[in-house]
């Protein structure tokens, strides 16, 4: 019950974003910033990314499709940036710089993934954008931090990935060190400056105040390796190469080859050892105490690891999959990225979205949806990502400047050319 006095619980549809209402100012390029504030346009907030006027973002010409390269719409930008709208500016143009600290006058949210420094030199680094607007929460994304000796180093993804021991426990002895299929740590630090977008966010609800939030890749890295960090840190062990090997050590866990291809099985309880002996045939097995407790006796390792070689090839990697999830054991199939987008399990989760409408891309697309379920709500409905430039002329409409302005914005290199409003 609401007490005397009290203002009554504020009333929104279910369906209402999360964050509708909140303004971002995008200066982010290539992986890790775009990704960021693609999760805050997936839950709802408005998305102005700024881009500039030469050679726009390399991710924008990156992926296995030549034509929608060519376009400026390569598949690795439509991953990451639906929902926002396209402003082309010129951060060094005195003119430019003004648009940008309008935009960050009204904006809730900055994220930027320069290179530390870069935007203070341009008078548009956090102190002074917030000097202006003391309730903006400004996230700079960068390889290494805002400080600390690596600070001024430049950083991609595989960069990060050899730096912070990644790759050093990734693969195997034969193959030695290999990076992570995919921009592993460019994904993690942008989740993570999302999540810490977030937080700023709803303490700003308490307080009025905005913050300053310091995203470093090396850093996101480190922090999702943390059991391999404290065997180090606490138990003196450094990791080595384990290819696939199961990271709880037991002879019951690994990948398998199948009739068809390969499995992956963990059985750590005594449990879950003995229903694997179970489904394989191998109910004797499963009657031994030492054999189920493999993890109190690794000496056995050696003499079981042929056994269940052998067992799994007799069926195909689903069929084990099925009979194994059946008897309460996690099990599956090693997929390829094809076999699994076309799961009815990713359909029925709403995963993707279906987009229509890109500029310049004359069939539907599909991208991925923000990764957790709210409230049970559906997918929500986005924009396409923007060719560059796209929205100039309407974002500086909405900040109050007139058609001549824009013309001379343009015509003086401060803002891209874009046509004229339709009449």
């Amino acid at each position: 019950m609401t007490e005397p006095g009290a203002a009554a619980p504020r009333s929104e549809s279910a369906a209402t974003p999360p964050l509708a209402g909140i303004r971002v100012l995008d200066a982010t390029h290539v992986m890790a910033g775009p990704f960021c504030t693609y999760q805050l346009a997936l839950l709802g907030a408005a998305v102005i990314r700024v881009e500039p006027l030469e050679a726009s973002d390399p991710i924008r010409a990156h992926g296995p499709d030549a034509a929608l390269n060519r376009r400026r719409m390569g598949t690795s930008f439509l991953a990451q940036n639906a929902g926002k709208r396209s402003l082309g500016l010129n951060l060094r143009d005195p003119d430019g710089k003004a648009i940008f600290r309008r935009l960050a006058e009204k904006a809730d949210v900055v994220v930027e993934n320069f290179r530390p420094g870069v935007l203070d030199r341009l008078g548009l680094g956090a102190a002074a954008l917030r000097a202006a607007n003391s309730r903006l929460v400004y996230c700079a994304v960068s390889g290494f931090g805002q400080d600390g000796p690596l600070r001024d180093r430049p950083a991609y993804d595989h960069i990060v990935q050899a730096v912070s021991g990644m790759m050093a426990v990734t693969g195997t002895p034969s193959s030695g060190p290999l990076r992570v299929g995919f921009p592993l740590t460019d994904y993690v630090a942008g989740l993570l400056a999302a999540f810490a977008v977030a937080v700023a966010l709803f303490r700003r609800e308490r307080t009025g105040a905005g913050e300053i939030i310091d995203i470093a890749m090396l850093d996101a890295a480190l922090m999702i390796m943390g059991p391999l960090l404290t065997q180090v840190l606490i138990g003196g062990r450094n990791p080595g190469l384990v290819g696939n090997a199961p990271f709880g050590g037991s002879p019951f866990s690994g990948v398998f080859a199948t009739v068809d291809g390969l499995l992956a099985v963990v059985g750590s309880t005594p449990k879950q050892c003995a229903a694997i002996c179970r489904v394989l045939g191998r109910a004797d097995l499963a009657g031994n105490p030492e054999v189920v407790d493999s993890q109190a006796h690794p000496e056995l390792g050696a003499a079981l690891a042929p056994i269940l070689a052998s067992a799994y090839l007799a069926r195909t990697a689903e069929d084990w999959e099925l009979a194994l999830a059946a008897a309460d054991v996690p099990a599956g199939k090693v997929r390829g990225l094809e076999e699994i987008l076309r799961h009815p399990h990713v359909a029925d989760r709403n995963l993707l979205l279906p987009l229509d409408g890109a500029p310049g891309i004359d069939r539907q697309i599909m991208v991925p949806n923000v990764g957790f379920k709210l409230g049970g709500a559906g997918a929500p409905a986005l924009r396409p990502p923007p060719l560059p430039g796209a929205d100039t002329r309407d974002v500086l409409c909405e900040l109050g400047y007139g058609e001549a302005e824009i013309e001379a914005l343009a015509a003086s290199g401060a803002i891209a050319r874009v046509p004229k409003a339709a009449r």
